[in-house]
């Protein structure tokens, strides 16, 4: 799925300078099964792209369209259909229920697609380190292990998309790229791309195009 951006410019970032080589108020196209890199100091927007890409944030002139269609012209039906089989996302603020455990929040989300069997799920978990997690309310966990719970839910879904808000922000080197294995093997396995924001680190990947904001 090719998703354009026509001009594209959030009401709050209106009146920022933007420099020559930011894509706000360009056209940009992000091709089927392509790695991205967002590259951007905080505040000039990574995660509004994000949330208008993913649909969140509506406030916003010009147009963000999925091959021909405008994402305002989506209906809530639609919107659900793309959420839980176009597009899937980690959150800068990972949006996980900190009230219930590893295994429901994981469970929740893969229930609505059965992408995968619970033994998959524990042996991502397992591969990630945080196994011994499984029973454990996700608002007890450090910011690190809930980062990799994120990231494990994003995966649990088909999806042609994945956007990565500073998805290891609170992961050292190690973790990272174990995180980024599980990443890349599953969006090549589904030919997929992926949007991954960063304050610069490119975190050793060969990116297929690399944006400014």
């Amino acid at each position: 799925m090719k998703i354009t951006l026509n001009q594209v410019m959030p009401f709050p970032l209106a009146s920022m300078h933007h420099g020559e080589h930011s894509i706000w108020g360009k056209q940009i196209e992000l091709l089927p099964g392509n790695k991205v890199m967002l590259n951007a100091s905080s505040g000039k927007g990574k995660s509004t792209f994000i949330n208008t890409v993913f649909g969140i944030r509506t406030d916003f002139v010009g147009s963000v369209n999925f091959e021909a269609t405008d994402s305002k012209n989506l209906s809530t039906r639609d919107w659900t259909n793309i959420r839980q089989r176009k597009i899937s996302a980690i959150f800068q603020d990972l949006q996980l229920f900190p009230s219930i455990t590893v295994k429901e929040n994981l469970l929740l989300k893969n229930n609505l697609t059965q992408t995968f069997t619970t033994d998959q799920i524990l042996n991502f978990l397992d591969f990630l380190g945080i196994s011994d997690k499984w029973e454990q309310q996700c608002g007890l966990l450090s910011m690190g292990q809930q980062q990799r719970v994120a990231i494990i839910r994003a995966l649990c879904q088909p999806y042609e998309w994945l956007l990565m808000d500073e998805p290891f922000s609170h992961l050292d080197e190690d973790n990272t790229q174990r995180c980024l294995k599980l990443i890349i093997d599953r969006t090549e396995e589904q030919k997929s791309g992926f949007v991954l924001t960063s304050l610069g680190d490119y975190h050793g990947i060969q990116y297929d195009q690399t944006l400014m904001l």
